[in-house]
């Protein structure tokens, strides 16, 4: 019951303080360049994203209903700013935002 009114106090009780900064990086504006994409992964699984990789560089995030492909960088390991935003958006449709 209380995961259904306060979403955000589930998700900051599994996430660890790195992966608060990145939540809190991904939704400040203007959009920050690089986040590496293994912060991004690492924030997604505390979140209960389900990332799996498809063909080429893509990749496919599941949380319920919710999904979304995006393109995992290479050979830098930082993320592109329209894929934080895309993201970011993705993020916010399942409930997780910062505080």
């Amino acid at each position: 019951m209380v995961l259904l009114l306060v979403p955000n106090q589930y998700y900051y009780s599994t996430m660890n303080n790195k992966q608060r900064r990145t939540l809190e990086r991904m939704f400040s504006r203007p959009t920050p360049p690089g986040l590496r994409w293994a912060d991004v992964t690492s924030l997604l699984g505390a979140v209960g994203v389900e990332v799996t990789e498809r063909s080429g560089s893509r990749v496919l995030l599941k949380k319920g209903a919710e999904r979304i492909v995006v393109h995992r960088p290479h050979p830098d390991p930082e993320t592109g700013r329209a894929t934080v935003r895309d993201i970011a958006a993705f993020l916010e449709a399942i409930g997780v935002r910062p505080k």
